[in-house]
């Protein structure tokens, strides 16, 4: 069979910046161990698999290594591929998927995602935290998927160097490491996630979904201008809303074609 195929850039408006995501449309769901070779053979950090449901669609997502119950980034390109290219008259899609319907709306050159919050509560740093990541936490709180790390400063972010094989022997799948930034953005943030086949993930919404709370009550905030620094790097606008959060950033496509499979 053949099946359409896209890759795009997300949370960024320039090619080979943000978090590049594969979208692939679907009749219907293909069996996990395909959809598992395909997310493998695309190789990037998501692979978004499509499938319509009426007027909306179901949605998943799969790294190189597993399935994922939310991806920000992939989300944001399957929203691009539904209103750019499957209907381009639509303002709206909704998607059913492992976190519950997702609503993603146009907004200008971008994308509005309603996603659920991520409370993540204080901890004791794990042993070996501090010697994974090279550098002092100043505070650690954690959700069931990941540590949050705010380290003292945005250089002490941009220049991390983490140890990953420690970072894979963590309890949790990931490390989001942040601290505020001094410059354009309200904070700054990396995350890493060996363990899932992602080293360090580009751009993230998932783990904005906690940073967006975490920052408003250090803030007094609700409202954030966020950049994940990154080789590739990205920017994500963030709200705390009615116990949600909105993620906002554009997608632009870079390639498109069909998949045999």
């Amino acid at each position: 069979m053949r099946a359409p195929i896209y890759q795009l850039d997300a949370f960024t408006s320039h090619r080979f910046a943000g978090n590049p995501a594969a979208v692939m449309l679907l009749e219907a769901f293909l069996p996990d161990a395909m959809l598992q070779s395909i997310a493998a053979e695309n190789n990037l950090a998501e692979t978004a698999f499509l499938v319509r449901a009426g007027d909306d669609y179901q949605l998943r997502w799969f790294t190189p290594v597993l399935e994922v119950p939310l991806c920000g980034h992939a989300t944001l390109a399957s929203a691009a591929v539904v209103m750019e290219r499957l209907e381009p008259s639509r303002q709206r899609v909704i998607f059913h998927t492992a976190s519950g319907p997702l609503t993603v709306d146009r907004r200008g050159a971008g994308y509005v995602m309603d996603f659920p919050v991520r409370h993540c509560e204080p901890v004791a740093a794990p042993a070996g935290l501090g010697e994974a990541l090279g550098a002092r936490a100043i505070d650690v709180v954690a959700d069931k998927f990941a540590y949050l790390v705010l380290l003292d400063n945005a250089n002490s972010v941009r220049e991390l160097a983490p140890d990953l094989a420690a970072i894979t022997r963590l309890d949790r799948v990931g490390v989001i490491v942040t601290a505020a930034d001094d410059g354009h953005y309200d904070f700054v943030s990396r995350y890493f996630a060996p363990a899932r086949g992602m080293p360090e993930d580009p751009v993230t919404g998932s783990a904005h979904c906690a940073l967006t709370p975490y920052w408003a009550k250090r803030l007094n905030r609700t409202s954030f201008r966020a950049f994940q620094a990154s080789r590739r790097g990205g920017e994500i606008l963030c709200r705390l809303k009615q116990g949600r959060v909105e993620l906002e950033g554009p997608c632009v496509f870079y390639l498109e074609g069909h998949a045999e499979i």
